[in-house]
């Protein structure tokens, strides 16, 4: 059974720290240089956080999104022409961070998901209007500008590319409601890709913290005070904090902040085009390893980035731009936060060798082109479809080397394909045995009346089902 995930804030708990041993044993250390230290006396211990809570805290927000909603009243009232519609509002309240002087915000999708209007709290208990400039639902990440001129407390963005496990943070937002609130804990974990909806582009910080509604979207800082995160999610079997707490990288913060900021609707996602799979024990002894290592190629986009660095199927890919990768998500991840046209460092193992590569990321392809139809015959009548190409794939988190065939992407109330019981999202492949592999041969195929009727074969949820229909 899977464990539920509730898309609440990250706070963090300090892992208690204790000096202990001789001198020598605390000298040395076996896996290179320290650039940390743990404390090493109770005075140590009683070191206090304010100078870092004083910078980083000013630029912590409240988030309120309003939306109003029509409720209808009893429908036996309806019958009679009575009762009309009562409108209600809702609010949702989250955190959020500063990260422009501007006032550019940052917060979570889920906290301003389906608001029309937003307003944002500042440390000072100044209220503010604010628009939203840019929501993305894949990273769980939205940007708003507050919409009054003025200069406003920051944070600034760190990339995170020296961070290591056991750092202490800092978390910073508004739980219950009640108020700014601190905690401190540590980074329990890296690169982790566990994330409500099994997004393949995600790779979070993990902490060990103590959830609370009305973090999300808070400030997730390092001891110099810069923003390594936004808090976003935990993973609880009871909907309270369970130490297992998750925050959107200040990297994939960045780039969602640049894409918002220069007038972009959507965050454009380089892509590798290559299909991996994880190595597991099994692979790792098949193909000699000692250990489990990187991801296995097991195909490659004709003339994408990786094809034209040289990427080949059966090549272990185990670090980009130095970062150990050992998932799809965690690949993809490290892909998706650089910028179109940007240069990685892939490192592939290959016949027992390891080669570093020079891949140009680039955005998926968007051929073939669309071609957007509404079907006018047939049991697919009345639904609107489009070619399936890697840009629309990556657009609605489909795997695009799996996904063939013409996409539903919506179905007309009372038509012949909601009848039917076609709902947008279903991929059709193939109709009387015919392999489908664009809209125009789909059209032709429906525009045909066979004597038997039509036998339609789709894949939703990731299962093939055949279907009869006269």
């Amino acid at each position: 059974m899977r464990t539920p995930r509730f898309l609440v804030p990250v706070l963090a708990l300090l892992a208690a720290c204790s000096g202990s041993g001789d001198s020598k044993a605390q000298s040395e250390v076996p896996f290179g240089t320290p650039t940390r230290s743990a404390p090493a006396d109770a005075a140590s211990m009683k070191s206090s956080f304010a100078p870092v809570v004083r910078r980083a805290a000013p630029a912590v927000v409240n988030v309120y999104a309003r939306r109003l909603v029509r409720q209808r009243v009893d429908p036996f009232w309806e019958l009679f022409g009575g009762g009309v519609p009562r409108a209600r509002v809702e609010q949702s309240l989250g955190s959020g961070v500063i990260v422009r002087a501007d006032g550019v915000v940052v917060t979570n999708n889920h906290v301003v998901e389906g608001g029309q209007e937003f307003m944002v709290v500042l440390a000072d208990r100044r209220e503010l209007s604010a628009r939203l400039l840019l929501a993305d639902p894949r990273t769980d990440l939205a940007v708003l500008k507050i919409e009054e001129a003025g200069r406003y407390p920051t944070v600034p963005i760190d990339t995170g590319e020296d961070l290591e496990v056991g750092d202490l943070v800092l978390a910073i937002g508004n739980p219950f409601g009640v108020g700014q609130t601190v905690t401190n804990g540590i980074i329990s974990a890296l690169n982790r890709t566990a994330e409500p909806g099994g997004d393949t582009a995600g790779s979070f910080i993990q902490t060990d913290a103590a959830i609370n509604p009305g973090n999300s979207g808070g400030a997730l800082v390092d001891m110099d005070g810069d923003l390594i995160g936004i808090n976003s999610f935990i993973l609880s079997r009871s909907g309270t904090s369970s130490g297992v707490g998750f925050a959107v990288p200040g990297a994939m913060v960045r780039r969602v902040v640049e894409t918002a900021v220069g007038g972009g609707r959507a965050v454009v996602r380089p892509w590798l085009g290559a299909d991996v799979n994880a190595v597991t024990g099994e692979i790792a002894r098949s193909l000699g390893l000692d250990r489990p290592e990187g991801v296995l190629v097991a195909g490659v986009w004709p003339g994408g980035p990786a094809a034209r660095a040289g990427v080949r199927e059966g090549d272990i890919i185990v670090s980009v731009d130095g970062a150990a990768v050992n998932d799809e998500a965690g690949l993809n991840y490290r892909v998706a936060t650089r910028r179109p046209g940007e240069t990685a460092d892939v490192v592939v193992l290959r016949n027992g060798r390891r080669d570093t590569l020079r891949a140009r990321v680039e955005a998926p392809p968007a051929s073939p082109a669309a071609d957007e139809r509404v079907i006018q015959a047939g049991p697919l009548a009345g639904a609107t479809v489009v070619n399936l190409s890697p840009a629309l794939a990556d657009e609605l988190g489909a795997d695009p080397f799996s996904a063939r065939g013409v996409l539903i992407r919506g179905v007309t109330g009372r038509s012949y394909a909601a009848a039917g019981g076609f709902r947008p999202g279903d991929l059709v492949r193939a109709v009387n045995g015919r392999p489908v592999t664009s809209t125009r041969e789909l059209q032709q195929l429906l525009a045909a009346a066979p004597r038997g009727g039509w036998t339609v074969t789709i894949v939703r949820d990731g299962r093939e089902v055949t279907g009869q229909f006269r």
